[in-house]
């Protein structure tokens, strides 16, 4: 059964995006070479911190830090916060 849209035809169609559209990384950038092209993303570890992990497009570099902060983690320490007890 096929699906009809039923929306609105004075709605203006507004598309979803994606991570890697510039517009969607507002002041994201690599710690290594600066480029913008980049994926952030926030969680929480096993442990409840806040964490960013931080990827580039362009070097490959990663980053962990604790949310909203410039200090970096150093890999051995997020594996340390990840641990269960």
């Amino acid at each position: 059964m096929a699906r009809t849209s039923t929306a609105s035809p004075s709605r203006t169609h507004v598309p979803l995006g994606s991570l890697t559209q510039p517009g969607a990384r507002a002041g994201a950038s690599c710690r290594a070479c600066g480029s913008e092209r980049v994926t952030r993303i926030a969680m929480n570890l096993t442990d409840g911190s806040p964490v960013e992990f931080t990827s580039c497009h362009r070097c490959e570099h990663r980053t962990w830090a604790e949310q909203g902060s410039a200090r970096a983690l150093p890999v051995d320490r997020v594996l340390d916060k990840t641990r269960k007890v």
